[in-house]
C-alpha cells in the first residue's frame, strides 16, 4: 500500500551541509540560513535568528573553541617568535610588547569567529538544542526535522512519563 503526502503539506526543510554552516557561523551568520546574525553581543548567542527563526539558544559551545583558538594562537605566535628571534637581533623590551600584545589581539579576533563554527557544527549534526529545524518559510508545516544526534531527551521536558503508581 502506497502512501501520498498531501499536496499542501511542505516537504520537511534539511540542514545546511557542514561547510556552508561552518562557514555561515565563521562569519556570524544563521548555520541554517546564512541571513541571520549568531551573536548579539561579542560571545553572547541570540536566542533565535531574526530571519528564520532557528532557536539557539539551547547550543553548547562550551570549552571547544577557546581550545581551539588556544591551538591556532599557540602555533601562529610561536612560528612567529621562533623566525624573529633566531634570524634577527630584537631588544628584550620590543619582545616583552609586541608577543603578549599579538597574542591577545589574534586570541580575540579569533574566538567569536570560531565559537560561531562550532555552533554551526553543532547545528549540522543536530546537537545540543538543535534537535529541531525552524519552521518552514511561507509553509504552514511544523518543520521540526528528524534529530541527528546528541542526546535524547537530555531535557527534563523531553523525559519520557511513567504511569500512576
Amino acid at each position: 500500500m502506497e502512501t501520498y503526502a498531501s499536496p499542501s503539506s511542505p516537504a520537511p526543510q534539511e540542514r545546511t551541509r557542514l561547510l556552508p554552516a561552518m562557514a555561515n557561523g565563521f562569519l556570524n551568520r544563521c548555520p541554517h540560513c546564512g541571513e541571520g546574525h549568531v551573536f548579539g553581543r561579542f560571545l553572547k548567542v541570540r536566542p533565535a535568528c531574526e530571519a528564520c527563526g532557528l532557536e539557539m539558544e539551547g547550543h553548547r559551545a562550551d570549552d571547544l573553541p577557546p581550545y581551539i583558538v588556544i591551538f591556532l594562537v599557540g602555533h601562529i605566535i610561536g612560528y612567529l617568535v621562533l623566525e624573529i628571534e633566531m634570524g634577527y637581533d630584537v631588544p628584550l623590551w620590543i619582545s616583552m610588547t609586541v608577543w603578549p600584545l599579538l597574542t591577545l589581539v589574534l586570541a580575540l579576533v579569533l574566538l567569536q569567529p570560531v565559537k560561531g563554527a562550532v555552533i554551526g557544527l553543532q547545528y549540522t549534526f543536530g546537537m545540543h538544542g538543535f534537535g529541531k529545524l525552524p519552521p518552514a518559510r511561507g509553509g504552514t508545516g511544523t518543520g521540526t526535522g528528524e534529530r541527528r544526534g546528541g542526546e535524547a531527551g537530555s531535557r527534563a521536558g523531553d523525559a519520557p512519563k511513567l504511569g500512576s503508581a
